[in-house]
């Protein structure tokens, strides 16, 4: 590998993928959330310029085609597979993984982008909070049942790795708050105390599944910065943003209150966690600006006791071990 540019807030995801483009090259990567005008498209897009096979996975099939017709009309070349995914869903989730464990390659990388709008409360079918449904605990049913997928991909030169989007709005939290994983309740629900909650449960998650795989699998999180993508956008998610401070009273970003990337510098430390050889000796970190930030991670959302109990309780609402 050349010599890497020094990353910063303003580094692009083609930047990272330009630095790492022989990492890329040959690797089958399955990247959640692909709608248009988000980070994870951005994230797919790049990366299938480089990449053997890019999967990208949606909830709703239309959607899906409009980035796979984006994707191809920007990158010809680019071999890019659809695959209708549910993470509200256990059973949805089940229906995926069935279906990606019938191709015939490995996955090399598994990119957890997909994230539930803040909005009032809604439990989903199988009566979780449909943030942390979304976020935690549809991701990791999803990355147990892809394990062994994973596994197939490792080599003696080369660890797969599970990459967890996050945000550095976990430490706005108190951390994890398990009574609201395992009992959902209407009363006293604030939903970014949820979103909060869901993206320590990110961090922790990657923590745990990089100590317990065994070297077999290296798992990452992040925080890709403040970005406008069309998740925030949402009619319902505006006022939540507002009443927040990261949307001013025009309903547009708060610049003097936070530093704001553009979606092509979102999607970079995405990127980079998937593909930098140099965090390879660093499972479990946290990156920012695409680089290792373990110091900016909250004491709660690092605490090993955390990961732990989170990774027991989900197991519990699966109802599945995820051993190795």
């Amino acid at each position: 590998m050349s010599a890497v540019p020094a990353f910063s807030f303003a580094t692009t995801a083609e930047e990272v993928a330009t630095a790492f483009s022989e990492e890329i090259r040959g690797k089958n990567v399955l990247i959640t959330g692909t709608s248009l005008n988000g980070i994870g498209f951005e994230t797919a897009r790049i990366i299938a310029k480089h990449a053997n096979l890019v999967i990208i996975t949606g909830y709703n099939d239309g959607r899906l085609r409009l980035s796979e017709d984006a994707i191809k009309k920007d990158i010809p070349s680019a071999n890019i597979r659809r695959l209708t995914l549910d993470l509200s869903s256990l059973a949805g989730v089940r229906k995926a993984a069935a279906e990606v464990n019938t191709y015939p390659e490995p996955i090399h990388v598994l990119i957890h982008n997909a994230a539930a709008t803040p909005g009032p409360f809604k439990l989903t079918v199988d009566g979780l909070e449909s943030q942390i449904a979304t976020d935690h605990v549809g991701p990791f049913l999803f990355t147990k049942l892809l394990a062994k997928k994973l596994i197939a991909a490792k080599s003696s030169s080369y660890t797969p790795r599970v990459v967890f989007v996050s945000s550095g709005a976990h430490a706005f939290g108190t951390g994890v708050d398990f009574d609201a994983i395992e009992h959902p309740d209407a009363k006293g629900y604030k939903p970014f105390n949820l979103y909060f909650s869901a993206k320590s449960a990110n961090i922790l998650t990657a923590l745990e599944l990089s100590k317990r795989s065994k070297g077999t699998i290296n798992a990452y999180s992040l925080h890709p910065g403040a970005i406008l993508t069309n998740m925030n956008q949402k009619e319902e998610v505006v006022p939540l943003m507002q009443e927040f401070g990261v949307f001013g009273p025009d309903g547009l970003p708060n610049k003097e209150k936070f530093d704001w990337k553009t979606i092509q510098q979102g999607a970079a430390t995405t990127v980079a966690a998937a593909f930098d050889p140099r965090i390879s000796d660093k499972p479990g970190s946290y990156l920012d600006d695409s680089k290792v930030a373990n110091e900016a991670v909250a004491s709660h959302s690092s605490d090993p006791a955390n990961s732990e109990r989170l990774w027991t309780l989900t197991e519990k609402i699966i109802g599945e071990k995820f051993v190795f």
